[in-house]
């Protein structure tokens, strides 16, 4: 018999020695450990009497049971959670009435019971029971982002803070229409956003070459109701003639 294994015998027997009642109930115990672990009778009662390591019962969670942990409640949650993209959960606190609608038209009606939880539900309370759920989905997104081929040196950096309450400097990006992979050609948006006024525009290019970026930045150059003073974007290679052409950074 190997030490781990007596060890958890032992601790399984200990309770039933402790549990026994009758004086020839224990005897028959003790004859049963000696036989299984070929003890001396006298060594296998010191050991039984001076054994203190045994499993304690677990206690029992203090309070009343969580009235959110309710499988219907998870399962909404997780769906709606999904389709929102996995907000953070304090976003999704606020994201749930307006979600609850779409999800009785797409899958089924809702207890008014059970809406009036997901209403009251809090952002913690949402951190807890979707957590099992958090470790299947921590893969990062896909981003279609690539260094510039171009030398920084050659491109005019603006160093100074810019004045953030006069209409003109503007930040740019692209969004991929690209679903959940990147090979191959598809659309893509060039959104920029005035940072004073929140002013946006975007325009539609296929792929990401030079020269389509460069048109649609020309072209909202002319539909913004302001001069364009500054014009920031990431690092991706669409913007280096385009940035390096405008003149600013």
């Amino acid at each position: 018999m190997s030490p781990k294994f007596k060890k958890e015998y032992m601790e399984k027997f200990h309770l039933r020695y402790k549990k026994a009642k009758t004086r020839t109930e224990k005897s028959n115990l003790i004859t049963e450990l000696c036989i299984t672990c070929n003890w001396h009778r006298k060594h296998a009662i010191r050991t039984l009497n001076n054994y203190k390591r045994f499993t304690k019962p677990k206690s029992k969670p203090r309070g009343k049971p969580s009235k959110y942990n309710k499988p219907e409640i998870i399962k909404i949650l997780k769906r709606i959670w999904l389709a929102a993209y996995m907000p953070c959960s304090k976003n999704f606190k606020a994201l749930i009435p307006l979600w609850i609608p779409s999800y009785q038209l797409e899958y089924t009606a809702i207890p008014d019971e059970i809406i009036k939880l997901l209403y009251e539900i809090s952002p913690a309370s949402i951190d807890r029971i979707l957590k099992p759920v958090r470790v299947k989905y921590t893969g990062k997104g896909k981003s279609t982002t690539k260094p510039g081929t171009l030398i920084r040196n050659q491109i005019p950096i603006k160093t100074n803070q810019w004045d953030e309450s006069k209409p003109g400097f503007i930040e740019a990006d692209t969004v991929a229409h690209c679903g959940d992979r990147t090979e191959g050609m598809y659309a893509n948006t060039v959104d920029t956003v005035d940072i004073a006024t929140g002013w946006t525009e975007q325009r539609a290019v296929w792929g990401k070459g030079y020269s389509g970026v460069m048109d649609q930045i020309l072209d909202i150059e002319d539909s913004l109701p302001f001069p364009l003073l500054g014009f920031d974007a990431d690092n991706g290679g669409e913007f280096d003639y385009a940035i390096k052409s405008v003149g600013f950074s």
